[in-house]
C-alpha cells in the first residue's frame, strides 16, 4: 500500500502504530483463548483496526463514541484497563455488565463509550440524541457512531440519518463496509455503487475513506470533526475495508473466495503501516520489538488479574433489585387551590409544570410544536419553551425513541409523544431492548417518558384504538402508568418525568375531554405502585384501570345493591398487588376488568397471583372480563360489541350471586 504524504507528526504516527498494534495483539490472544474454551465467543476486527483507532484518535476524550463488535480499537485507544475488558468477556463481576451481557454489549460513561445491542440499528438514533443534548447546551462536541454495511439496510439507519440531517446534529456516521453481512456479500445487500451515495438522499455531506490506511482515516476524520464542532452537521463516512475472519469465529470464511482474501491480506493496515514507518526511519525492528514486549506484558498482567477473580456467585435479590435504577420518590404535596379541568388539560398542565421545573427536559413528537400535537396537549408550548425543547419530529418512531435514550445518556430528560399508542409498534425494538434493559445490563438509566394516547370508544378503528399496555408490562425494566382521572394524570406524569427509569404513560383518548375533576393548580407528584380505593364494600372486589374504572363506576351506580371494593390500579408496573390481596381477603370474590383483549393481558397475571397467594380466601371463581379476541373494529356498533364494557355487568352480577 502506498501512503500519501499526510501531514502528521512523527510522535502521532508512533502513537497510532501502538494504538493499532495493541488491539491486534489482544485479538491474537483472544483467538487462542477461544480455542481453549476460556472465551465463549469472539467477533474479530483483524484488518480493520485503522478505522477504530483513527476515528477514536481524532476525537476528544469527552466526545461520545458508539462502537460495534469489531471496534476493539475504540476501547483500547480510550485506554480502558484491559482487565476490565477481559473480565467482561469472561462474564465476571469486574466486567462492565457483571456477567449479564457479553462481548461489547456495554457502555461506560467514564470513557464516553456507548456499546451496541445485537439489533444494531438503534444505536444510530441514540447518537442523534447524544448529539442533540450537546447542541442544546451549545457544547462544541461531535458524536461518532459505527455501523456495518449490513445494518445500512435497516430502517433505523434511514431514520437516524434523516433526523440528524433535519436537526443538523454533529454526528459522524461511520460505515465499515467490510464486504459481508455474516455470509451475504454486498452485491446481495444493496444496489448503489457506494454507501456514501446514500448521503445524497438526506442532504448530507459524505465521504469515502480508505479504511485500511491509518493516516488517511486519522487526517480526514480530524479535519472533519474540527469543522463539525464549529459548524454542526452530520457527516456520513464510508470506510472501505474487509473482514478477514468470520462474522464470529464459529462462522468461518469458507463462503469468501480465496483470491479476495489474498487481495485484502496485502492491504493489512498494521503490516503496511509498520513497513511505512520503518521505511521512513521512524521506527526500527528493535523499537517495534520493545513496543511488542511492553504490550504483551500488559496483556499478560491484566489477563492474570482477570483469571484470579472469582466467578460470579448468583444472588437473586441483587439481580431483582438492579432491573430499575433506584428512584428516591419525594412527595410534592398538592395545593388546596384547584380548578376544574379535563383529563387532557391535566396532562398538559403536568407537562408544562415539568418543563418549568426541569430546564433539561425535551419534548419530541410528530406535530407537537406549533400545531400543539394532534390532541393539542402541547398547544402554546413553543411560545413558552422554544422549538429547541419542543421538537417536531419526522415520522420515525424508532429513531426518536432511540434519540430520547441518547438525550438521557447525555444528561437530559426526554418526553416523547407517541402520536397514537398503536404506533409504538414501529418503535418497539428500542423500547423493549434498549430502554428497558440498559440499567440492568450496564447501569445506565433511561430517563425517558413515552406518552401513549390509547383506547377505544371513539370509532377510530384498528390502528388508532388499541390499548396495548400488555406489550410492555411483560418487559422487565419498563414502568407502565395508566391513570383514569385528571388528578391522577397530572401527579403521576410529574412522577414519571422525575423517575430516571423508562415510563410508558397511557392516556385514554376517550377520557381526554369527557372526564372533569378538581385538580390542584401547583406542581405535585403521586407515588407509583399505589392503587386507589374508589368504593368500599364487602361483597366483591373489582380491579380495573383506565376507561374500565368509569365502566365499573357506571355499573355500580346502576346496581346500588352491590357492595364492592373498587380498585383503580393507576400503575400497572409497579403493580399494587398487596392492595388487591387485602381486598380479596376481605370480600372473597374478585373480578378483573380490562379494555384490552383478554388473552395475555394483565388480568390474567393478577388472577394467577391471587390464586397462588389468596386461594383459601376465595368464595368463588376469579372472573376476568376483557374485549373480544379480534382487532378493534371501526363501526360504532361493532366497537360496542368488541369492548369489555358490554359484558362486564352480566359477569359482575353472576359472580356476585355465586
Amino acid at each position: 500500500m502506498n501512503y500519501k504524504p499526510f501531514q502528521v507528526a512523527n510522535d502521532i504516527k508512533i502513537t497510532l502504530f501502538k494504538s493499532m498494534l495493541k488491539p491486534r495483539m489482544i485479538e491474537e490472544k483472544m483467538l487462542i483463548l477461544l480455542r481453549q474454551g476460556k472465551v465463549s465467543k469472539w467477533f474479530s476486527g483483524i484488518g480493520q483496526e485503522a478505522i477504530s483507532v483513527g476515528v477514536t484518535s481524532a476525537l476528544n476524550g469527552d466526545e461520545y463514541i458508539l462502537p460495534m463488535h469489531r471496534n476493539l480499537g475504540v476501547f483500547t485507544t480510550r485506554e480502558i484497563p484491559l482487565y476490565r475488558l477481559f473480565t467482561q468477556w469472561q462474564g465476571k463481576a469486574s466486567g462492565f455488565t457483571q456477567g449479564r451481557d457479553r462481548s461489547f454489549h456495554f457502555g461506560t460513561q467514564e470513557f464516553k463509550i456507548i456499546g451496541m445491542i445485537s439489533h444494531l440499528g438503534p444505536q444510530l438514533g441514540v447518537a442523534d440524541g447524544i448529539a442533540l443534548a450537546h447542541k442544546l447546551r451549545n457544547e462544541k462536541r461531535v458524536t461518532a457512531v459505527f455501523t456495518g454495511e449490513g445494518a445500512t439496510s435497516e430502517g433505523d439507519f434511514h431514520e437516524a440519518l434523516n433526523v440528524a440531517a433535519v436537526w443538523e446534529l454533529p454526528v459522524l456516521f461511520c460505515i465499515e463496509n467490510n464486504g459481508y453481512g455474516l455470509s451475504t456479500p454486498t452485491n446481495e445487500q444493496f444496489r448503489c455503487e457506494n454507501l456514501a451515495d446514500k448521503g445524497i438522499g438526506y442532504g448530507m455531506e459524505s465521504h469515502i475513506i480508505d479504511g485500511n490506511n491509518i493516516l488517511e482515516v486519522y487526517t480526514k476524520v480530524s479535519e472533519l470533526v474540527e469543522d463539525m464542532r464549529n459548524n454542526p452537521r452530520p457527516v456520513l463516512l464510508e470506510f472501505k475495508t474487509f473482514r478477514m475472519r468470520g462474522h464470529e469465529e464459529a462462522s468461518g470464511t469458507k463462503y469468501v473466495p480465496q483470491e479476495l482474501l489474498d487481495t485484502w491480506a496485502e492491504k493489512d493496515p498494521l503490516e503496511n503501516f509498520t513497513s511505512f514507518l520503518k521505511k521512513e526511519k521512524i521506527l526500527t525492528d528493535d523499537i517495534i520489538d520493545g513496543i511488542r514486549t511492553e504490550i504483551q506484558a500488559e496483556i499478560d498482567e491484566h489477563l492474570q488479574r482477570a483469571y484470579s477473580e472469582e466467578s460470579i456467585i448468583p444472588n437473586e435479590s441483587k439481580e431483582l433489585s438492579e432491573v430499575y435504577q433506584n428512584f428516591d420518590y419525594k412527595d410534592n404535596t398538592p395545593s388546596i387551590h384547584t380548578k376544574k379541568i379535563r383529563l387532557i388539560d391535566a396532562i398538559s398542565d403536568g407537562l408544562r409544570a415539568s418543563m418549568k421545573k426541569f430546564d433539561n427536559l425535551v419534548i419530541m413528537g410528530q406535530d407537537v410544536a406549533e400545531y400543539g400535537g394532534v390532541f393539542k396537549i402541547t398547544d402554546g408550548f413553543v411560545e413558552d419553551f422554544g422549538k429547541e425543547r419542543v421538537r417536531n419530529t419526522p415520522i420515525c418512531e424508532s429513531a426518536i425513541v432511540s434519540a430520547a435514550m441518547g438525550l438521557s445518556i447525555n444528561g437530559a430528560k426526554a418526553v416523547m409523544e407517541m402520536q397514537f399508542a398503536d404506533f409504538a409498534s414501529t418503535g418497539f425494538n428500542p423500547i423493549v431492548n434498549y430502554l428497558a434493559k440498559s440499567f440492568y445490563r450496564w447501569g445506565e438509566k433511561a430517563d425517558v417518558v413515552i406518552r401513549m394516547p390509547c383506547g377505544g370508544g371513539v370509532a377510530a378503528g384498528p390502528f388508532h384504538s388499541q390499548t396495548n399496555e400488555a406489550w410492555f408490562t411483560k418487559t422487565p425494566g419498563l414502568k407502565v402508568v395508566y391513570p383514569a382521572f385528571p388528578y391522577d394524570a397530572k401527579g403521576l406524569l410529574a412522577t414519571a418525568i422525575e423517575d430516571p427509569n423508562p415510563v410508558l404513560f397511557f392516556e385514554h383518548k376517550g377520557l381526554y375531554r369527557s372526564m372533569y375533576q378538581e385538580v390542584p393548580v401547583n406542581y405535585y407528584t403521586l407515588p407509583f405502585g399505589k392503587a386507589s380505593l374508589l368504593r368500599e364494600g364487602t361483597a366483591i372486589t373489582i380491579v380495573t384501570y383506565g376507561a374500565g374504572v368509569h365502566w365499573a363506576l357506571e355499573t355500580l351506580d346502576n346496581n346500588i345493591e352491590i357492595q364492592a371494593d373498587l380498585l383503580d390500579l393507576r400503575t400497572l408496573q409497579p403493580l399494587d398487588i398487596n392492595a388487591i390481596y387485602d381486598s380479596v381477603k376481605k370480600t372473597g370474590k374478585l373480578i378483573i376488568l380490562q379494555e384490552d383483549s383478554l388473552f395475555g393481558g394483565i388480568a390474567s397475571d393478577i388472577s394467577a397471583l391471587v390464586m397462588e397467594n389468596c386461594f383459601e380466601y376465595l368464595d368463588g371463581p376469579i372472573r376476568r372480563v376483557g374485549s373480544l379476541e379480534t382487532p378493534i373494529p371501526f363501526d360504532s356498533k361493532l366497537e360496542q360489541q368488541y369492548l369489555a364494557k358490554s359484558r362486564f355487568e352480566s359477569v359482575l352480577l353472576e359472580l356476585t350471586a355465586y
